[in-house]
C-alpha cells in the first residue's frame, strides 16, 4: 500500500461509518428514557472507540476491540436493536482479520449469538433477525474479500522486492567481476613497476627509477578511477523516493510507519549510503520486531544531520551480527556513525556530520 492509499483508507474509515443508520434511526422513531438515551449515547462511544481501534491495529490483534464491539452491541441490544450495525462491524473485522479456516466459525459465532439475543431477550423489532443476519453476513464477506485482496497486494509487492532483490545481487555479482579485472591486472603493474625501481635503485639508477615510479602512481590512479566508477553503478531514485518505499514496506507489513522532518538533499554518495543503511535497518525492523508502530526522523543543519529509526517492540539486547558490522563500517566510511539504543523499544540512531559541497 503506498502513502497515498494509506491516507485514503484513513479518510474513507469516516465514510463506512455510515452503517450506523440503523442505530440512530430509532432515537428519531421512538420514545426513550433520559437514561436509555444516556446508555445509547454511552455505547456509541465506546463502538467508536474500539472501531478505529480495529482499523488501526494490526491484524493479529484485531480480535481484541473486536469482542469490545461485540459486547457493546450485546449489551444495547434491548434497547435499541439498532445495534445490528455494530455487529456488523464487528462480522467485517472477524472477515478482514481471519483466515477461511477461523474465519467460519468465528462468523458462525456470531450468527449463534444474535440468535441466541433474539430468543433470551426482549428485542422491540421483528425482523431483527430476519434484517439483522443478511446484513452482518454480507458485511462480514465484505471483510473477508478486503482481506484477500490485501494478501494479493502484499504477494505482488513481495515479488517486486524480490525481483529487487535479485537485481542488487546481480549488481554485486557484477561490482565483484568488475573490481577482480581491474585490480588483478592493476596489481600485478603495480607489483612489476615496484619491483623494477627498486632494482634500478640498486644499480644506482635513480633517474630510471624515478620514471618507474612515475609510471606506478598513473597505474594506481587509473585503477583508483575505474574502482570507483565499477562501484558507482549502483543506482537509486534518490533518498526521498526511497524512502517513501520503506515506509510503504513498513505499512504493508502491518506498522503505522510516520515520517517526521524534511528530507535533506545530499549528495549521491552521502544518498547512497543512507539508502542501504536505512534499507538494512527497516528489514531489520520487519523481521524482528514485535511492535506495530515505526517512525522514521530527520533533523538536519548546515553541519549535521541526524537520523533516527525507531520502534515500539520488545525492547530486547541482541548480538550484533554481520548486517549491522557492515552497516557500522559503510557509515564510516562517510563519517557517519552509528548508535543503537535498546530502552523504549528499538532506536536505531545516525549521526552525519556534512561537509560544505
Amino acid at each position: 500500500m503506498t502513502a497515498q492509499d494509506d491516507q485514503l483508507q484513513k479518510k474513507l474509515s469516516w465514510v463506512y461509518l455510515f452503517n450506523l443508520v440503523f442505530y440512530i434511526i430509532p432515537l428519531f422513531m421512538v420514545k426513550f428514557s433520559w437514561w436509555q438515551y444516556l446508555l445509547m449515547a454511552l455505547a456509541l462511544i465506546g463502538f467508536l472507540y474500539c472501531y478505529f481501534w480495529a482499523y488501526n491495529c494490526p491484524r493479529q490483534q484485531m480480535y481484541k476491540p473486536t469482542l469490545g464491539i461485540i459486547a457493546i452491541a450485546s449489551l444495547i441490544t434491548p434497547i435499541n436493536p439498532g445495534s445490528i450495525a455494530m455487529f456488523s462491524y464487528a462480522g467485517f473485522f472477524i472477515g478482514y482479520a481471519n483466515p477461511l479456516k477461523h474465519y467460519l466459525p468465528k462468523v458462525l459465532g456470531l450468527v449463534l449469538l444474535l440468535i441466541v439475543l433474539e430468543a433470551m431477550l426482549t428485542i422491540h423489532w421483528s425482523s431483527f433477525l430476519y434484517i439483522g443476519l443478511p446484513i452482518v453476513l454480507g458485511v462480514s464477506f465484505l471483510g473477508w474479500v478486503e482481506q484477500q485482496t490485501m494478501l494479493k497486494r502484499l504477494s505482488q509487492q513481495q515479488s517486486a522486492d524480490e525481483i529487487k532483490q535479485l537485481a542488487a545481487m546481480v549488481e554485486r555479482e557484477r561490482i565483484g567481476r568488475d573490481l577482480h579485472d581491474i585490480l588483478g591486472h592493476t596489481l600485478s603493474s603495480i607489483i612489476l613497476k615496484a619491483d623494477l625501481a627498486e632494482k634500478l635503485l640498486a644499480r644506482q639508477q635513480p633517474a630510471a627509477a624515478q620514471q618507474q615510479l612515475t609510471e606506478l602512481s598513473t597505474i594506481a590512479r587509473d585503477a583508483l578511477s575505474q574502482v570507483r566508477q565499477s562501484v558507482s553503478g549502483y543506482k537509486h531514485q534518490g533518498l526521498t523516493a526511497e524512502v517513501a518505499k520503506l515506509l510503504s514496506r513498513l505499512r504493508d507489513a502491518g506498522f503505522q510507519a510516520e515520517l517526521r522532518g524534511a528530507i535533506p538533499q545530499l549528495d549521491s554518495r552521502y544518498e547512497t549510503t543512507l539508502v542501504l543503511a536505512l534499507t538494512e535497518l527497516v528489514t531489520n525492523v520487519m523481521r524482528h520486531s514485535k511492535g506495530d508502530r515505526c517512525q522514521l526522523s530527520f533533523t538536519h543543519t548546515s553541519k549535521h544531520l541526524h537520523v533516527e529509526l525507531a520502534d515500539n517492540g520488545d525492547a530486547v539486547a541482541f548480538i550484533e551480527g554481520n548486517g549491522i558490522t557492515g552497516l557500522r563500517e559503510r557509515l564510516s566510511a562517510i563519517g557517519a556513525e552509528l548508535t543503537l539504543q535498546h530502552d523504549a523499544g528499538f532506536t536505531a540512531i545516525i549521526d552525519l556530520p556534512l561537509k560544505a559541497h
